[in-house]
């Protein structure tokens, strides 16, 4: 199996949702900042995107199990940033670790995102 890479799957979440909501993601603020400050708050909570208003991304415990194999150094960091207990989030499942590494990816993959469409003043 190809090892799921999980930066491009959030990056193309998040182009899609901006797509989508184009108006709205206009009205979010002028810069930059601003703009990657309030789709981070939107998007922390949209399923399409990190899965963490429901808990799952996948809605399927087998995928999201592929999709962390070989990604568990990701899911490591994902718990240390946030303060995870990393056993506790294991005993979760697959399906929550999935989402932690999506929120964990979020922010960056946002602000990658509005620098290469180049959305907000700088």
């Amino acid at each position: 199996m190809e090892k799921y890479n999980y930066y491009e799957a959030v990056k193309e979440d998040v182009k899609n949702y901006i797509s989508e909501h184009h108006d709205k993601v206009a009205q979010m603020g002028e810069t930059r900042e601003e703009i990657a400050q309030e789709l981070n708050d939107t998007l922390w909570d949209d399923d399409s995107v990190t899965g963490n208003a429901s808990g799952s991304y996948t809605f399927n415990t087998w995928k999201a199990e592929g999709y962390i194999c070989h990604n568990l150094d990701l899911l490591a960091e994902a718990c240390e940033e946030f303060g995870s207990d990393y056993a506790k989030l294991l005993s979760d499942g697959a399906e929550a670790c999935d989402v932690t590494i999506r929120c964990y990816l979020l922010s960056q993959a946002i602000w990658e995102v509005l620098e290469e469409d180049g959305i907000g003043e700088a």
